[in-house]
């Protein structure tokens, strides 16, 4: 089974708030790192929404928000989220190492949990990918599990200079924290929280 069906399989059949990373608020680190560093306004993409909670309340802060995520199922239910929620989000069935979307389209980029469930070998696409679709000087916000989470359950684990490592050709680095990952499981497992600024294109 490819990832596109185990995630597949997983929205369809889960109860999306027992999921181990859900979260009905809006990620603490997310919000003060767009606070800090920005924007604030513009076009955001919230990478892998799964229930689509993140996206929705980008858009309740204004932000013109496209939200994508590798399973039809994830995006029905963030569809009916958004819906219920009363704010209008530009949802897209999409891969982030085969997307479609396109060149420089976003200001900011917010991967909550995506880039640590990819393999090694599939992170330079991600980096290439996520360079692509930023404008110049746009940012990427992205949380990840640290090398610091004890045991090898869930995601791959990174620590920060592995994680500042794949973003060195394209972004300068703007901020890296330890954190925890808020969601179902207790205690919160230990966390990154990087911020990247996208360099102009030469």
């Amino acid at each position: 089974m490819g990832p596109t069906e185990s995630w597949e399989r997983m929205y369809r059949s889960s109860d999306v708030s027992q999921l181990p990373w859900y979260t009905a608020d809006l990620d603490p680190d997310i919000a003060s790192g767009l606070g800090t560093h920005g924007p604030p306004t513009g076009r955001i993409l919230d990478l892998g929404t799964g229930p689509g909670t993140h996206a929705v309340h980008l858009a309740k802060l204004g932000y013109i928000v496209t939200a994508t995520d590798i399973s039809r199922s994830a995006i029905a239910r963030a569809r009916s989220h958004a819906k219920s929620s009363g704010v209008t989000i530009d949802f897209r069935v999409d891969n982030i190492l085969k997307s479609k979307l396109a060149d420089a389209a976003f200001d900011a980029v917010v991967d909550r949990g995506m880039f640590h469930v990819l393999p090694p070998e599939a992170r330079p696409g991600y980096v290439a990918t996520v360079g692509r679709i930023l404008r110049p000087e746009g940012l990427l916000h992205i949380k990840t599990f640290s090398n610091r989470e004890p045991g090898d359950w869930g995601p791959y684990r990174l620590s920060p200079d592995e994680l500042r490592s794949y973003f060195t050709e394209f972004f300068n680095l703007v901020t890296l924290e330890e954190t925890v990952f808020q969601g179902v499981v207790k205690p919160p497992p230990r966390a990154l929280f990087a911020a990247f600024r996208r360099r102009r294109r030469s």
